[in-house]
């Protein structure tokens, strides 16, 4: 399986060569290539609507016409706020198919950012998801010269600068009357060096940044995932992921380019009982997910106990042993192949069923996942393909292929994407996913991108023989204790919440200190189950923390972190965080990355009591 080389792949460069010239020409070419086929299904009442591609091709012509009727032009950014739903849908979609360039904003994003986003993006139009999201932009109509009108999803217009969908179609349909092929003459237009979307950094230090990227790094991610033939129309996807983030984007560009189904719902709390109930073949998500869901599964087999865990740790120990042999290249023993089918008949098949028992694989990426966790789904027969990519180069650079996958890596780099490793180590990239710079920032553009065309991503990594990425850390999180040794803190991170189900967060710190030292955030959800079978059901979340118990608690987890580290990385000292760290107060930015400088900065009396 991973013997093969990425030089020894097999590819059908024929459907990088001729790849649509927009994202808009790629939706309407799916929709006359499979007018009757499911294209999406989203959450309706009690149950689920599903639409075709025809009636999604009908709303989104629809829909263009509106924005063009309300004075878009061509490369006019037009800013999206909402979660992840159908109509973030069919907005993208006709931005897209008006010719303009789709600014995404996360619908956690708290009013001055969305102002600052809207405005620096030079937004005219703005569909928001409802009136929370209006009122943001209320709060800053002074700030928002520019913005002639906001469309709200759910809502009604107030007759003067908001409208609702409704009335959007409505003068849609009126210019169409008059102009049948206003649409149709915006996507011929339309060039692959045009500008598609402003989709903003995160922004864990200062103001976020407007990534530009043309409509060629999208249609190139399409097509050059379905060159490696990981995906087929005949799979169905499940994408909770946000819509805002550009790995929720390439997910959006897959089904035009492959023309499988997906099964849209935005609601994280309803993952795990969605899945169940539509059988998808693959879906996305953040190594938290993957790290919940072992946890849980784990929890649930402890509080079992007896026979019932008995038989799942024999089934888990086959399990390991068998995706051993594979990551090394060997066939299982004979007895180890009868043993994993028995394992799988009483276990596996079971854990199976939890994700819709038809999973072909999940996908992993936005930051490293425990190799522990992704060994443990592995064993049981649940790959996670780890991939890697940036908003900077339209999501996805690198991805494990099913056939070639190797854990602890982000896999082979995307045919057509070119890879090389700087001399401190930092991971360099080229190719048509590549954004064309950040908006207004020369400046920062000029640090990232180098003239021949090389991104500085700014992440450590190292390549293996057979060409497998390894991403070791962020370059600006490694920090060098007074010792003089390099610590890498993601790599802890992802190895600890592997460990620990109660901990959402550690932050190590140890920069020219003689050891190092962290704070551990809990997760609300699993410390108040753990708290309510340990005497202390009903208290507050900071109570739950203080206590001496949780501390034992943690202070285990830590004990079997520090086994796996270097002497000089392994944590002496910490405090568990009496407040949940979250996006609202800011520690988190709104794709639930860790903003590790401004909490450092926050909990910096915390931090100087672990060196007294």
């Amino acid at each position: 399986m991973a013997a093969l080389r990425v030089a020894d792949e097999p590819v059908d460069s024929s459907k990088l060569d001729n790849r649509a010239p927009s994202v808009a020409r790629l939706f309407v070419d799916r929709v006359a290539a499979t007018p009757e086929a499911e294209a999406f299904r989203y959450p309706k009442g009690d149950g689920w609507e599903s639409v075709t591609w025809r009636q999604v091709g009908e709303r989104v012509d629809t829909l263009a016409a509106g924005l063009i009727a309300l004075g878009v032009q061509p490369q006019d950014p037009v800013a999206v706020a909402s979660s992840t739903r159908y109509e973030w849908v069919l907005a993208d979609f006709a931005v897209m198919c008006a010719g303009a360039a789709t600014t995404t904003i996360y619908p956690t994003t708290n009013a001055p950012d969305v102002a600052f986003i809207v405005a620096n993006s030079g937004s005219g139009v703005v569909i928001a998801e409802d009136r929370t999201q209006v009122d943001k932009l209320v709060a800053h109509r002074a700030d928002l010269p520019k913005v002639r009108t906001v469309v709200v999803i759910d809502g009604e217009g107030d007759g003067d600068w908001v409208i609702s969908l409704a009335d959007l179609e409505d003068r849609g349909r009126k210019l169409l009357a008059e102009s049948p092929r206003v649409v149709a003459d915006r996507v011929d237009a339309i060039r692959p060096e045009q500008l598609a979307s402003i989709m903003y950094t995160s922004g864990t230090t200062g103001k976020p940044k407007g990534v530009l990227l043309p409509h060629s790094g999208w249609t190139y991610t399409a097509a050059a995932v379905d060159a490696v033939n990981i995906l087929g129309p005949d799979d169905l996807n499940f994408l909770w992921l946000p819509l805002s983030h550009a790995f929720g984007k390439v997910m959006l560009a897959l089904p035009l380019q492959i023309g499988f189904t997906t099964v849209i719902d935005g609601r994280v709390e309803k993952i795990v009982e969605n899945l169940a109930v539509v059988h998808p073949t693959f879906m996305g998500a953040a190594p938290r997910i993957f790290e919940k869901a072992h946890a849980r599964i784990e929890a649930m087999i402890a509080e079992e106990g007896g026979a019932k865990k008995k038989i799942f740790d024999w089934a888990l120990g086959v399990g390991l042993r068998v995706s051993q042999a594979r990551q090394e290249d060997r066939a299982p023993s004979r007895l180890d192949r009868l043993r994993y089918r028995l394992a799988d008949r009483l276990v596996f098949s079971t854990i199976k069923e939890r994700f819709g028992g038809r999973l072909r694989f999940f996908v992993s990426a936005a930051a490293p996942l425990d190799r522990a966790v992704a060994q443990w789904f592995d064993a049981a027969g649940i790959i996670i393909l780890e991939g890697y990519g940036l908003t900077e180069t339209s999501a996805a650079s690198f991805i494990n292929r099913p056939y070639a996958y190797r854990l602890g890596t982000v896999g082979w780099p995307f045919p057509g994407t070119e890879v090389r490793i700087a001399g401190d180590g930092e991971v360099l990239l080229r190719g048509p996913g590549v954004m064309d710079g950040y908006h207004e920032r020369p400046d920062a553009t000029a640090e990232a991108l180098e003239p021949d065309g090389w991104f500085h991503t700014g992440d450590i990594g190292e390549l293996d023989a057979d060409g497998f990425l390894r991403i070791t850390d962020r370059k600006k999180d490694l920090f060098k204790t007074s010792q003089g040794k390099y610590v890498a803190p993601s790599a802890i991170s992802a190895t600890f919440k592997g460990i620990c189900p109660y901990a959402s967060e550690i932050v190590v710190y140890g920069e020219s200190r003689p050891y190092c030292v962290a704070l551990v955030g809990l997760d609300a959800e699993a410390i108040t189950e753990w708290a309510d079978k340990n005497g202390m059901a009903g208290r507050e979340f900071g109570e739950i923390a203080r206590d001496e118990r949780t501390r034992e608690l943690i202070a285990g987890c830590i004990d079997r972190l520090n086994d796996r580290l270097n002497r000089w990385e392994q944590i002496k000292k910490f405090t568990v965080l009496d407040r949940e760290l979250s996006i609202e107060a800011g520690d988190l930015t709104p794709s639930m990355k860790l903003r590790r400088k401004l909490v450092v900065d926050n909990f910096a009396d915390r931090i100087e009591q672990l060196y007294v």
